[in-house]
C-alpha cells in the first residue's frame, strides 16, 4: 500500500477509492489536527462548521484531511453507497477530489446506546503548517472484511470476535506503516463494537501496541456502517485536539 502526496492539503494519503482513503498523514512542515464536537451535530451542518473551522486556521478546504460521523444504523451496502454519494458530492464542490479518489480517510460507525436519528459528524482532521511538529496521522476506520467477503459473518463468540479483531488489527497496520507510521507514533487507539464481553480484545491488540499499551484503548459501543460486520477499529497520532 503506497502513500500518494496532496500538497494541496499538506499531507498524504492511502488511496481507497470512491468512497474515502485508508488513512493520512500530515506532510513535513505540516500537523494534524483533531477536533471533535461535544455533542455531535448533523453531518451537512457539520462541513458548514468546518469551513469555519479551516477559515479561522487560514487553512484551505483541502487541508481537510478526516471525517468522523455517527449513523442511526448500520446500512447495507446499497444504502452505503447511496449516502457515501451525497457525501462525495460536498467534497467534490469543495475542489478536494483529485482525479476520481477521495483523499479523506473517514470513520463512520453506528451507537448502540441512543442512536441518531439521522447521521451527526462527531469530529474531523486538518492539517495547519508546523515547522516543529512531531509526525502525526489519522487512520481510517476499518472492518474485517478480506477479498472473500466478512471474517466469521455472524459469529460473535470470543473465538469469532478474536479472529475479527486479528483480521482488523492487520489492516490497522498495514495502513500505519502505508503512511510511513510505527507504533511509536500512535496516540490514540480507538475500538467499535458492541460486544461487551471484550476478554479477547487485549491478546490481539496489546501484544501490538508494545509500550504504548500502558495508554489503553477507547472503546465506543457501537457497530460498523455496514451490517453483517461486528468490528471496527482506528488509529490516530495527534498532538492538538480540540474540542468545539
Amino acid at each position: 500500500m503506497s502513500a500518494v502526496e496532496n500538497a494541496r492539503g499538506g499531507y498524504i494519503y492511502l488511496p481507497a477509492g470512491f468512497p474515502f482513503s485508508s488513512g493520512t498523514a500530515a506532510m513535513p512542515g505540516y500537523e494534524v489536527v483533531n477536533a471533535v464536537f461535544r455533542r455531535p451535530v448533523p453531518w451537512r451542518a457539520g462541513f458548514d462548521a468546518i469551513a469555519k473551522q479551516l477559515a479561522a486556521a487560514n487553512r484551505p478546504k483541502q487541508a481537510l484531511c478526516s471525517v468522523e460521523l455517527r449513523c442511526p444504523a448500520p446500512m447495507t451496502p446499497d444504502g452505503f453507497h447511496e449516502f457515501n454519494m451525497g457525501y462525495r458530492a460536498i467534497l467534490q464542490d469543495w475542489d478536494i477530489i483529485v482525479g476520481d479518489v477521495n483523499p479523506i480517510g473517514r470513520t463512520n460507525v453506528c451507537p448502540v446506546v441512543d442512536p441518531p436519528a439521522e447521521t451527526l459528524m462527531y469530529g474531523f482532521s486538518y492539517t495547519v503548517e508546523n515547522l516543529d511538529a512531531p509526525r502525526t496521522f489519522c487512520g481510517a476506520g476499518g472492518g474485517e472484511t478480506t477479498k472473500d467477503g466478512i471474517v466469521r459473518e455472524g459469529d460473535t463468540s470470543p473465538a469469532g470476535m478474536a479472529e475479527k479483531a486479528a483480521r482488523v488489527m492487520a489492516i490497522m497496520q498495514e495502513r500505519l506503516f502505508g503512511l510511513g507510521m510505527a507504533w511509536s507514533d500512535v496516540t490514540t487507539v480507538n475500538v467499535y463494537t458492541a460486544s461487551t464481553n471484550a476478554d479477547w480484545l487485549a491478546p490481539q491488540l496489546l501484544a501490538q501496541m508494545g509500550a504504548d499499551a500502558v495508554h489503553g484503548v477507547h472503546w465506543h459501543l457501537s457497530r460498523p456502517p455496514i451490517i453483517g460486520l461486528d468490528f471496527e477499529m482506528d488509529l490516530r497520532g495527534t498532538s492538538t485536539k480540540l474540542w468545539l
